[in-house]
């Protein structure tokens, strides 16, 4: 019990006692008709028609003076003045006690219901903590199990105004229940007055009409690039991290390779989630180590360059063997032309809307990029083109629809500087940059699924997001 409630106990006791006293001596007092007064000097005989009289004859055996009060006969009393104030002031103290006492119950009613409202307030606090946190995500019903809960702390509201005991603590909890009734107003105009599963349905709906939209797209050309967006820290300055392009909706698996030599190990991560919380669900011994960081994943297989060789692996998740493997005639290996940052990385492997790709150079084209698509299932390279820009000169490439883009660097400053169609067999200079962020690429390759740049950048797993000039085709142009 607070401060305040204790001195009202201590009150409310010695009045009682007061009360109690008064009730049980003063009828005594006043019913005296006769008294003798025994002293060892004298014996006084006092008349009860003498009214109230003061008498004393004695010492007690400290030396102090007994003094002892006569009151006269009922009736004479009931006629005397002093009597009718001492009847005034036992009613008035009773009065007062029976004051005290509902004063006191009220009290402790009231301090009852602040002790309940704190409590509440209490839980109120948290649940919007996790408003806070995550609003747009809350379902109608968490709305309506809060309106409950300001519903019950409504009516406390006249109960506290009534309780003067604490003024500030009781503004305070009226400034909370406003405040959070002001939140949770906010939030429902925010997200609207529908429920859970109306609002499911309109997402569903928008989300089929999204991807109906997007099968209409011809293969964009590439416009702008931004982010990055950092996924995970993690691995050396040097790695690979991929999806693949090709899985269905349900399927989003990451597949992690750390370093560009001497590693033979794949970890999967059933998705984006588990691999940022290192959730590791299954782990690959590759039968080669890989050489470079240009790998891909694609139709459930890896795609990987082998070790000290121009030679082509694919490897089946599904069964754990190598399916195929093939080299890649004439290609550059073992950094005769790797990208400007070396790392083995002689040949890219890639892929986009059109297939399966890989990016070298060759001795022949005078150590500038040859582009080859290769058949997904042999490996056997169907078609190829030969462009003029060095391999060494470029910091790294991808492919959007076709298209290789070329990166002038993979240090501060990089920036997309040189493109060539595979469509029309011709090249031109761009230059559209991106946020280097972590000062350092070794990976970049296109993911035609997310329609993103997945990135490894020094040490960080990043994502850049692409735009791309599109052109959308009507019913007339199928």
């Amino acid at each position: 019990m607070s401060p305040p409630l204790l001195k009202l106990g201590a009150v409310l006791s010695t009045m009682a006692m007061i009360s109690n006293w008064m009730s049980q001596t003063l009828p005594s007092l006043v019913g005296l008709n006769t008294t003798k007064l025994s002293t060892p000097d004298t014996l006084t005989q006092i008349s009860p028609k003498e009214g109230w009289q003061v008498y004393s004859s004695a010492q007690d055996p400290d030396g102090r003076c007994i003094c002892t009060v006569v009151a006269p006969e009922q009736n004479l009393c009931s006629r005397d003045a002093k009597s009718r104030q001492l009847r005034q002031l036992l009613e008035k103290v009773q009065n007062m006690s029976q004051s005290i006492e509902v004063l006191n119950l009220r009290t402790q009613r009231d301090f009852q219901y602040v002790l309940k409202m704190e409590t509440q307030m209490k839980g109120l606090k948290a649940k919007f903590r996790q408003i806070e946190d995550d609003r747009k995500t809350l379902m109608t019903k968490h709305f309506q199990e809060l309106k409950e809960k300001m519903d019950e702390l409504l009516p406390l509201i006249p109960v506290l105004e009534q309780y003067k005991t604490d003024a500030k603590l009781i503004t305070q909890f009226k400034e909370e229940i406003r405040n959070l009734s002001a939140v949770l107003t906010g939030i429902q105009e925010e997200i609207g007055a529908y429920d859970y599963e109306e609002l499911h349905q309109r997402v569903l709906s928008l989300e089929t009409r999204l991807r109906d939209c997007m099968k209409k797209l011809t293969c964009g050309k590439l416009m702008k690039i931004t982010g990055p967006i950092t996924v995970k820290t993690s691995g050396t300055r040097f790695g690979a991290w991929m999806t693949d392009p090709l899985a269905s909706e349900k399927n989003n698996r990451v597949w992690y390779m750390d370093s560009y030599t001497n590693n033979k190990i794949v970890r999967e991560y059933k998705s984006i989630a588990d691999f940022v919380s290192g959730a590791e669900s299954r782990t690959y011994n590759l039968p080669f180590k890989w050489a470079g960081t240009n790998h891909v994943v694609y139709n459930g297989s890896l795609y990987f360059n082998k070790y000290q060789s121009n030679i082509i692996i694919k490897y089946s998740f599904d069964t754990g063997r190598v399916l195929a493997q093939r080299s890649l005639e004439y290609a550059g290996f073992h950094n005769v032309y790797p990208y400007t940052w070396g790392g083995f990385s002689d040949i890219d492997l890639m892929a986009d809307e059109i297939g399966l790709w890989a990016v070298y150079a060759t001795n022949q084209n005078a150590g500038n990029i040859v582009i080859s698509q290769l058949n997904q299932d042999t490996l056997e390279v169907m078609k190829s083109w030969s462009t003029g820009y060095p391999k060494r000169s470029a910091g790294e490439s991808f492919m959007i629809c076709g298209t290789l883009y070329v990166t002038n660097s993979h240090l501060t400053g990089a920036k997309v500087y040189y493109s060539y169609s595979t469509k029309t067999s011709t090249y031109e200079y761009t230059d559209i940059p991106f946020h280097n962020q972590y000062f350092h690429i070794s990976m970049l390759d296109y993911n035609a699924r997310d329609r993103a740049l997945y990135a490894w950048n020094n040490g960080h797993q990043v994502l850049f997001n692409v735009t791309l000039f599109h052109i959308i085709k009507t019913e007339d142009d199928t």
